[in-house]
Order: C-alpha cells, then structure tokens, then sequence
C-alpha cells in the first residue's frame, strides 16, 4: 500500500466520514517505522550463558561457526536476546572432567549455565552412580553461586543392557526432580539420535543440519533459564 493519509482522506466521500476516519489510521500505522525486537539482557545487559559439555556442545566434525553454541547464540539473538554463549564444551569429556574443570569455566562469570554431559560416561559404561555424584556437584556449585542452570540429559547406548539404560537414564531426571530450580531438558538428543540424515557418518555426532534441529527442540528450555537470570547493571 501506498500514499499518505491525507490521500486516504482524499478518497473518501463526504458522507463516509467514519470510513475516512479509520483509513486515516491505518495508513498512519502503515507508515510508522516498526520497532526493533526488544533485547532482554540482565539489566539490559549482555547475558553470558556458560555451555558447559563435551564434544555435542563443542561441535564436533563442524565448520566453525555450524555447532551447536554459534547456532544457539544465534538463534537467542534473533529472538531478541543479548546473549553470549560461552563455549566451554571439549570433545570426549566425561562428568568429573566437567567437574574438573568447572572452577576455571567460572572465571568468566557467566551469568546462566547450560549443563551438557554424560554422553562420554555413557559410552564408557562408567557406573551411573558416579556420574551422578559428578553432575550433583556441579548442579550444587552452580546453585551457590546462585547461577539458573539448565540440566540437558542423556541415554546410554543400548548395548549396554536395558538395567544400565534404565540408571542411566534416571540420573538426570532424579538430578532435576531433587533440584527443582534447575531447568530440565530431558534428552539433548530429542528428535535427532538415530536419524542418518542428521548425523555424521559415525552416528553420534549431529551434522549441521541435526545442530539446527537440537536447536530449535531446546531452545524453548534455554529461554525458560534466561528468564531466570536476575536483573544486573548494564556491561
């Protein structure tokens, strides 16, 4: 549509004043300059969301720029989000690597933490237990220093037997159900384990386009947890 609204007006008989009326404001909305998406940050501030995970976070067998944080930041950006996603994944960790080395992933003082491991445990057939005492530590940690987290669980492969699968399992939504502030997504996999178009050829590992549908799946979750982040100052 085009032309102002006194043109709109122009069109308009005489006796159509209340037609004329309305179509004076909507080509005044028409013309208006639309607003931008508004970014919500912790006080208007940029948010930095700490992924902490193993090779899924870190992208493994991707162009940079194609795994899964760069995808993530991008999406929370287009939704109006000022975000950062901080990459803390490394390829092949475990849950007491993660733990390991959580003390130096703070350094960066994020803001929220999305928590993605125990794929490798899995793999491993590291005892369930184990896995879990690891994850609680990290969950606790996070939680005393009053940082909203995100717990995205894992299966364990099926060669393993369904007793180990069924523990395994349970670990994360036993985690979640005894923490109830932390936000829970229970497969990080969910619609894109077991599908050969959106893997690479090893079967594990999601290709671009299985980033892009792990995406869209949490993202819903990863804006629960950034409505959590209190208000802070600007920076």
């Amino acid at each position: 549509m085009s032309g102002s609204a006194s043109e709109c007006h122009a069109a308009v008989a005489p006796d159509n004043g209340r037609r004329a009326i309305l179509l004076s404001i909507l080509a005044a909305a028409l013309a208006r300059p639309r607003a931008a998406p508004a970014q919500r940050g912790a006080g208007g501030g940029q948010i930095r969301l700490l992924a902490l995970g193993d090779s899924l976070t870190a992208g493994y067998g991707l162009p940079a720029g194609q795994g899964f944080v760069p995808r993530l930041e991008a999406a929370l950006r287009a939704r109006g989000h000022n975000v950062r996603v901080l990459d803390a994944g490394v390829s092949g960790d475990t849950t007491a690597g993660g733990l390991a080395r959580l003390d130096w992933a703070l350094a960066e003082q994020p803001h929220a933490a999305l928590v993605e491991l125990g794929g490798n445990d899995g793999l491993r057939g590291l005892p369930p237990r184990d896995s879990r005492a690891n994850l609680a530590a990290i969950l606790d940690k996070l939680a005393a220093r009053n940082i909203p987290t995100l717990l995205a669980g894992m299966v364990a492969p099926p060669n393993l037997g369904t007793e180990y699968g069924r523990e395994f399992l349970a670990t994360f939504a036993d985690l979640a159900r005894e923490r109830p502030q932390v936000v829970f997504y229970p497969f990080f996999l969910d619609g894109v384990a077991a599908d050969p178009a959106l893997n690479q050829p090893d079967g594990i590992h999601p290709n671009a386009r299985g980033v892009e549908e792990v995406v869209r799946r949490i993202l819903p979750a990863v804006e629960t947890l950034l409505a959590r982040v209190p208000a802070a100052p600007a920076g």
